[in-house]
């Protein structure tokens, strides 16, 4: 089955424009054309969208990213290197997660907190 590049930013909510700019930066290679020269979108490109879109939205840098775009093109030899990129960006969110779950804690505490106040003020 095929899509259209409206139909694929409407699934998973980037504009056409962000579509159109992923596939110029190299981030897209394998997108093909209709005869028209419109864009046509496979469920294969989907993995791709899947895989750029997990690592946009934990903040991978696009030249990362393209990177290792790059090197899945350049074929298997290029395996170690594609898993360290993906090992370093694992450790990254990691982190982040320990920094969220200590931030959590904190604005946890800020609400028990006012939960305490409010019972007592309707306690007396």
């Amino acid at each position: 089955m095929t899509y259209t590049i409206k139909e694929v930013a409407k699934k998973y909510g980037l504009s056409t424009h962000t579509l159109r700019y992923y596939e110029k930066e190299g981030l897209l290679p394998f997108i093909k054309r209709n005869e028209q020269g419109n864009r046509v979108f496979s469920d294969k490109d989907f993995e791709w969208l899947d895989l750029i879109c997990c690592l946009r939205n934990t903040h991978m840098p696009l030249s990362e990213i393209k990177e290792y775009v790059d090197l899945c093109i350049k074929g298997p030899d290029t395996i170690c290197k594609r898993e360290d990129i993906l090992l370093n960006h694992k450790n990254y969110i990691e982190n982040e997660i320990k920094n969220f779950n200590s931030y959590l804690k904190i604005v946890d505490n800020k609400i028990n907190h006012y939960i305490k106040e409010q019972k007592s003020i309707i306690c007396k």
